[in-house]
């Protein structure tokens, strides 16, 4: 049996405003609540607030979108506001394909020269390695709700 290497579409990244676009707000919604619920059984808790967001809170939410697009399908999503990363989201089935990577790399050249911060569960190793493997240090962990933690980072540039 002769096994072929998976290829990968090509990513491309946009910048959106699910505010003008309804459709495209209920997408990024579905990808944010898929991939929330993987951060809640990685944590053992399920009330991450952005699991539970509706779409106009998302459409409300003061924030720079950017989605990570390959074969038609939106596969990503992140945002931030002022220096601080919001929310980095990626469909499940398209985890360890170097998206994430891509988006947070696209939202970093957008706070040039800005010191970045971030929060992840403090129970999510994949994405603590993520945002360590750029550089961000750990600065604190922070209970949110009682039993909720997150671990808040730092980027200095």
């Amino acid at each position: 049996m002769l096994c072929l290497p998976l290829q990968v579409a090509a990513i491309e990244i946009v910048r959106v405003e699910p505010s003008d676009d309804r459709a495209l707000a209920e997408q990024i919604l579905a990808l944010q609540k898929n991939s929330y619920a993987v951060e809640a059984r990685l944590i053992g808790d399920d009330r991450i607030p952005l699991l539970h967001e509706s779409v106009d809170d998302l459409c409300g939410a003061r924030i720079h979108w950017l989605v990570a697009r390959a074969d038609g399908e939106i596969r990503g999503a992140a945002a931030w506001s002022g220096s601080e990363i919001d929310r980095l989201v990626v469909a499940p089935q398209a985890h360890r394909q170097g998206i994430g990577r891509e988006l947070v790399e696209a939202v970093l050249k957008s706070l040039v020269g800005q010191r970045v911060q971030v929060a992840t569960g403090r129970d999510n190793p994949p994405a603590r390695r993520l945002y360590e493997s750029f550089g961000f240090v750990h600065v604190e962990n922070q209970q949110v709700l009682p039993g909720l933690w997150l671990a808040r980072y730092e980027l200095v540039r």
